[in-house]
């Protein structure tokens, strides 16, 4: 039997950028349409949700002089932007992909909803949840934490360039440690920086588990999904 047979996968805006400075790489999408194929092909449902800072980041544009809600709401309007991008690159490769989105906005994307979203992934579509919370003032972590419990996932896999959670910066500091396993309060008591504190408390008063490793690593999420639990850390 599966360990997961339905995930939540949170990507970072930055990641889509590649080795790009800002925007949308091809590659970096290509890639992860292969890993997202790989769970499928293992009959795991995925849906995801997708950052927006390689595009617009809100709180780096109050810095700059903007609004905070609007800012916010800009960058709500990023993660559309990447998920249209994904569900294209998905569709090009033959698999079913719909978008949904936590304010309305069609015909850009169906508004989100859990009975809608949990009925696909049923399906084998892979459903891309956009626009965050659909509120100011909360990150697409948050909101990641948020689809993750809605739509009962076994677990929130948080895909970074770093292959899981360590006792220091490991691109800073290389004599850090990997985790492997962490309970939610050594994380907390550790002061590890797993996800923004409204999205761990989420988790962790849910017991949804946090899966933390390295999505730019080719075959890393089969792996994973496939019984390897040296990649990656799960916080449970």
């Amino acid at each position: 039997m599966k360990k997961y047979s339905r995930i939540l996968l949170k990507l970072s805006g930055e990641s889509l950028m590649g080795d790009k400075n800002y925007g949308i790489d091809n590659e970096a999408l290509y890639h992860y349409c292969n890993e997202i194929k790989s769970a499928l092909n293992l009959g795991v449902e995925v849906a995801i949700v997708l950052g927006g800072g390689n595009i617009f980041r809100g709180l780096k544009g109050t810095k700059q002089g903007f609004d905070r809600v609007k800012g916010d709401q800009m960058g709500m309007l990023a993660t559309v932007i990447n998920s249209l991008a994904l569900q294209s690159f998905l569709e090009s490769e033959s698999i079913e992909a719909k978008v949904f989105t936590a304010i309305r906005m069609e015909p850009i994307g169906e508004l989100y909803s859990k009975d809608k979203v949990i009925n696909l992934l049923k399906k084998k579509v892979v459903c891309i949840i956009a626009g965050g919370t659909g509120n100011p003032y909360f990150t697409t972590d948050t909101a990641a934490a948020l689809r993750a419990i809605e739509i009962q996932a076994d677990a929130l896999f948080k895909g970074t360039r770093v292959d899981g959670i360590y006792t220091d910066d490991p691109e800073k500091n290389p004599n850090a440690i990997k985790y492997n396993k962490l309970t939610f309060e050594e994380a907390y008591e550790k002061n590890l920086q797993v996800m923004d504190l409204t999205a761990f408390t989420m988790c962790k008063e849910n017991n949804m588990p946090i899966i933390v490793f390295n999505i730019h690593q080719k075959g890393n999420l089969f792996q994973i999904l496939n019984g390897n639990e040296n990649i990656g850390t799960i916080v449970f």
